[in-house]
C-alpha cells in the first residue's frame, strides 16, 4: 500500500476481502500511519515503510502489486517507480496534479503493457452498469448528436479546516496530513473532488475540450486551506458543445454529482447518488444507483484481479483518466486566470505544481 490514510486502509480491507490478496508492506509518509495499516493485515514491523522516500524502500522488495493511495502530488512519480520496479499498479484518481504528471502516468501507462502489466485507475462511475449502459446509448447516438450540457459536483466540506494547522500553517507534516485543503497537493477541488464529474461529461462527449473560461473563488471556507470552494467553468467541445461545470465544497442544503447532456432526441441524466437514465425518443429507464462509492470501488478491485489473472494488460482505464485529468487542468487554468485557455496552450505550456516539501524527512 501507498498512502495509508482513511481511504488508503479502506481499499486495503476491500483488497483482502476480495480474495486473491494479501498485503505485505505498507507505504506512508506518516509512521504511524503505516504501522497502523500494517497491524490491520499483519504485516511484519520492517515492512512499514515511512518518509518521503519510503516508497522506494517498499518498492524494492518486489511485491506483485501496489496500490497509490498517497496524496495527488505525488502519483506520477509514485507510478511511474512502480511501473519499472514491474508492479501491477491501482491508482487513485486524480492520477496528477498537473499537465506533466499525466503526461508521465500517460507513458507509465504505455509502458506498463509493453511490460505485461496492469495499470487501473479507480472510477467508481467507469465500472457501473448503469453508467456503462446509458454510455453505450449516447455514444450509439440515442440522443443524436450532444449539443450542450451541464456537468455538476455539489457538497459540503469533504476536508474540515484542521485547527492545528491554522494555528501553525508552516508546520509542514501538519499540511502534509490536511492535504486535502491544499491545492498543490490535492489539485484543488475541482481536480481532486469535482473530476467524478466531468470525468463522465467526457466520457460521453469522448472527445477533448477545445478550450474553457471561468472562474473560482473562495468565499465560505474559513480557517487553513488554500483550496478554493466553488468553480464555475464554460467548456466548449469539438462542433461547438458546450459544457457548463458548476461546483460547490460548503454549506449544507444540497448534495449532486450530476451529469446531463442535450441531443436533438433525448436526454441522458446521471447522478452518483441518484438515478442514471435516457429520456426521449430511444428511453432507457436505468435505475438507481446503490452504494456506488464502496461498490464502485469494489468492482475495479475485482476487475484489477481479473486483468491480472486473464493477462489483460490494455489498460484502457489510463487513456479516459488522462483526458478527464487534463480537463480539470484546463478548467482550472482558466479559473484561475480569469481568462480563456485552450487545450492546446495548456499542453504546450505544461504547467508545473511545485510543493515546498522542505524539512519533511526524506
Amino acid at each position: 500500500m501507498f498512502g495509508c490514510g482513511n481511504r488508503g486502509r479502506w481499499i486495503a480491507d476491500l483488497f483482502t476481502r476480495h480474495g486473491g490478496y494479501q498485503v505485505v508492506a505498507t507505504y506512508d509518509y506518516f509512521a504511524d500511519r503505516a504501522a497502523r495499516c500494517g497491524e490491520e493485515h499483519k504485516v511484519p514491523a520492517g515492512r512499514r515503510f515511512s518518509g518521503l522516500a519510503g516508497y522506494k524502500r517498499l518498492l524494492a522488495d518486489r511485491p506483485d502489486a501496489v496500490a497509490v493511495e498517497s496524496p495527488p502530488y505525488f502519483h506520477p512519480q509514485q507510478v511511474v517507480a512502480a511501473v519499472e520496479a514491474g508492479c501491477h499498479v491501482y491508482l487513485a484518481k486524480p492520477i496528477a496534479v498537473d499537465v506533466p504528471g499525466c503526461l508521465a502516468v500517460e507513458a507509465a501507462g504505455k509502458a506498463a503493457t509493453a511490460k505485461d502489466l496492469c495499470l487501473l485507475v479507480d472510477f467508481q462511475t467507469r465500472a457501473d452498469k448503469l453508467y456503462q449502459e446509458a454510455a453505450r446509448r449516447v455514444l450509439a447516438g440515442d440522443v443524436g448528436p450532444v449539443v450542450s450540457g451541464e456537468a455538476v459536483y455539489y457538497c459540503g466540506p469533504t476536508w474540515s479546516d484542521s485547527a492545528e494547522l491554522d494555528a501553525d500553517p508552516t508546520n509542514q507534516e501538519l499540511r502534509l496530513r490536511n492535504w486535502g485543503i491544499d491545492r498543490v497537493l490535492s489539485g484543488d477541488i475541482i481536480t481532486e473532488q469535482n473530476i467524478h464529474a466531468l470525468d463522465v461529461a467526457c466520457w460521453l462527449i469522448d472527445q477533448n475540450p477545445i478550450g474553457a473560461v471561468g472562474t473560482c473563488g473562495r468565499k465560505a471556507r474559513k480557517g487553513a486551506g488554500t483550496c478554493n470552494d466553488h468553480f464555475g467553468v464554460l467548456f466548449n467541445f469539438p462542433d461547438e458543445v458546450l459544457i457548463a461545470f458548476a461546483s460547490k465544497q460548503y454549506g449544507i442544503g444540497y448534495n449532486d454529482i450530476g451529469c446531463r447532456m442535450f441531443g436533438p432526441q433525448g436526454t441522458v441524466d446521471t447522478h452518483y447518488f441518484g438515478d442514471v437514465k435516457i429520456l426521449g425518443r430511444k428511453p432507457y429507464r436505468g435505475g438507481k444507483v446503490v452504494g456506488l462509492y464502496t461498490n464502485g470501488a469494489a468492482q475495479n478491485v475485482a476487475t484489477f484481479h481479473d486483468c491480472i489473472r486473464e493477462g489483460k494488460f490494455d489498460n484502457p482505464t489510463v487513456p479516459q483518466s488522462v483526458r478527464s485529468n487534463l480537463t480539470t487542468i484546463l478548467g482550472r487554468t482558466a479559473a484561475y486566470r480569469r481568462e480563456p485557455v485552450t487545450w492546446d496552450e495548456m499542453i504546450k505550456t505544461k504547467e508545473k505544481l511545485e510543493a515546498d516539501l522542505s524539512g519533511l524527512k526524506a
